[in-house]
Order: structure tokens, then C-alpha cells, then sequence
């Protein structure tokens, strides 16, 4: 009888493990927003793969309506959405939490989200955009960001048992993005140590500059993390004591909203 932990996640040479379905993920994940449109040579160089190789998941992936090809060069089509939705709509909080997030936005005329954590980064899996433009980037529902290095992933960081955060520090790569970019991993520590013990996490352009934001946990009415909710504003129009005195206390009820509402 097999006694493994069914949570267990396989390794690469477990023999169940589908090479093929790996790799054509991979694919799906090589574009981004710095490559929404590669040629043939450029998704086999962003995936390690042969050119074989990538043509035929690129081919089997044009065939099934993920991928559009435009003579040399191929991009995602809108197919690809429905892998996200297909998240979002597997939970019965999908509609509360958008209402939320646009309750923040309408309330503080600023940007929220909801992110989890993926690995070492955030997913942003919903969103309430205002209409400042706080990023040279354009966040969006599927945004991939350093969780070191933002408010809902240090505060999902928080959430991580002792053994968990030391290994996040040891294998996590730190880059300066700005002048006041956390770099020394002791004080990256101490700052997700500190939003443990109050409940919320602050990060001040360290990832772009002019960019402050505040987040703090969401969780279900059984008590299960489902994400962080934050709060992305202009570090030049809003300070830190609005930061603590006005958005902190918003973004905390809005949380116990969804604790009431999600089951």
C-alpha cells in the first residue's frame, strides 16, 4: 500500500510526473508582459528547450487556442484567461472579493488587490484599479511580483512557519530596484518578522519608486489564509500616517468583511 502524503508534491524524475505538461506550462509562462510576442528561437531560449522541442508544444498549444502565430512570431490568445478563471471561479469568493477590493478603491480613491503567494512571488488574482498610474508596469489579474519586495508578499511571508521564511530567505535572490530596496537579508527577515507581530505589512519604494503600499491577511470564516488585501498609493500624495490612521483601519474591516462572508 502506497503510504506516501498524498500532498506530497512529485519530484521531476517521479515517474508520474507529466514531463509534457510541465513543459508546455513553461511555455504558456515564458510570456510576459517584457515578451507578450516572441519568435520560435526566443520561447526555446526562455525555456531551455531545443527549437524542436518548443515548436512542437508552441504548435500543439496554436492548435488548442492558446497561442496565436503570425508567421515568425507567436503570442497568448484569450483562450489562456480561462486558466485563471478557472482559479477564481473554483472559489465561492470570487464575486465578494472584487466587491471588496472596489469598496477599498471607492473609499480611498486608491488601488487594492488581492494576491497569494506562488512560490517566491505574488499572484494578483483579483484587482480594483484606481486611475493613477502608479507603476511603469501594468498591474493586472495574473501580475507576477517579488514577494520580498511588496506589501501582500511580505505579508503572506509572514504567514510562513519559522522553517518555511528561512528557507524563502536562503534560496530568494535580493536585487536593489531602488535606492531604499531591502538587500541584506537579516533586515528583509526582521521586516517580515515585524508584519507578523502587527498584522500588517508596509513596503515603501522599494520595488518602484513613488510607490508605497500597505496590505494586511484575508481569511475564510474557518480561519484559512486565502491571500493578502492591499492598499498601492503615490508616496508623494499619501504619507505614512494616513497610511496607518485611514487605510489601515479600512483595509482591516474590509478583511473581517470577508472573514464574515466566506465560507
Amino acid at each position: 500500500m502506497d503510504t506516501a502524503p498524498t500532498d506530497a508534491a512529485l519530484s521531476p524524475d517521479d515517474r508520474d510526473f507529466v514531463t509534457a505538461l510541465a513543459s508546455g506550462l513553461d511555455v504558456i509562462l515564458a510570456f510576459d508582459e517584457a515578451h507578450p510576442r516572441m519568435t520560435l528561437s526566443e520561447v526555446a531560449a526562455r525555456t531551455s528547450m531545443n527549437r524542436a522541442r518548443a515548436r512542437r508544444f508552441l504548435l500543439t498549444l496554436h492548435a488548442l487556442g492558446y497561442v496565436r502565430k503570425d508567421q515568425r512570431h507567436f503570442e497568448l490568445a484569450p483562450r489562456v484567461l480561462q486558466l485563471g478563471y478557472a482559479f477564481l471561479s473554483a472559489n465561492n469568493y470570487r464575486h465578494l472579493i472584487q466587491q471588496v477590493l472596489e469598496g477599498i478603491t471607492a473609499e480611498s480613491g486608491e488601488s487594492s488587490s488581492l494576491g497569494v503567494l506562488d512560490g517566491d512571488e505574488v499572484t494578483y488574482v483579483a484587482r480594483s484599479a484606481s486611475r493613477q498610474r502608479l507603476m511603469a508596469i501594468t498591474l493586472a489579474v495574473g501580475t507576477r511580483l517579488p514577494a520580498a519586495y511588496t506589501s501582500m508578499g511580505r505579508m503572506l511571508l509572514a504567514q510562513l512557519d519559522d522553517q518555511a521564511l528561512d528557507a524563502f530567505l536562503e534560496r530568494v535572490t535580493l536585487e536593489p530596484f531602488t535606492d531604499t530596496t531591502i538587500t541584506d537579508r537579516s533586515a528583509l527577515k526582521a521586516a517580515i518578522l515585524s508584519a507578523r507581530e502587527l498584522g500588517y505589512a508596509i513596503v515603501d519604494q522599494e520595488l518602484d519608486s513613488g510607490l508605497r503600499s500597505l496590505a494586511v491577511p484575508a481569511y475564510d470564516a474557518h480561519g484559512e489564509l486565502i491571500g493578502a488585501i492591499n492598499i498601492s498609493t503615490n508616496a508623494a500624495r499619501v504619507d505614512h500616517d494616513t497610511l496607518l490612521e485611514r487605510y489601515l483601519p479600512l483595509l482591516q474591516e474590509k478583511a473581517r468583511q470577508i472573514r464574515a462572508n466566506v465560507s
